[in-house]
């Protein structure tokens, strides 16, 4: 019984593990438009005052790299793509790898939350939300594995 448990928990963390890795995907193929949409943003906006209030392209070229600066989220991605791979990785180990699993998901989490705060994007966003409801259920499903 033990062992038939055990693999519906391994695939079920599996199928949770490929929506984690769909959402990260879809941020990937995003992150690199969304400094390009800011500039153009900011530059009709800019344009819209531009009657009132001279505003120098040095200026505004520096507001795009700040904002390029903070809502880069490469890091992110990439730890969280290591730690989806660990936790396959830990998923096909023999032994005891509920802790580890554990702590695994706990950073998971961390780095879902750094790409949420970064990143004022609504689709980004959802697939944050996205992320973090997967993570939720093998967090729950970690809790019965030794």
């Amino acid at each position: 019984m033990r062992v038939e448990e055990g693999r519906a928990t391994y695939e079920e963390i599996k199928q949770l593990a490929a929506q984690i890795k769909l959402a990260l995907t879809q941020i990937e193929q995003r992150a690199p438009l969304l400094v390009d949409e800011y500039n153009a943003r900011l530059t009709q906006k800019t344009n819209k005052l531009a009657a009132k209030v001279s505003i120098p392209e040095e200026r505004l070229a520096q507001e795009v790299v700040i904002y390029a600066e903070r809502s880069d989220i490469s890091e992110e991605l990439l730890r969280l793509n290591s730690h989806l791979n660990q936790l396959l990785g830990f998923l096909a180990a023999e032994g005891a790898i509920g802790k580890k699993l554990d702590f695994l998901i706990q950073e998971m989490n961390r780095e879902a939350n750094t790409i949420g705060s970064k990143v004022s994007d609504v689709t980004i966003s959802q697939q944050v939300v996205e992320i973090r409801c997967q993570l939720e259920k093998i967090r729950e499903q970690v809790q019965n594995i030794e």
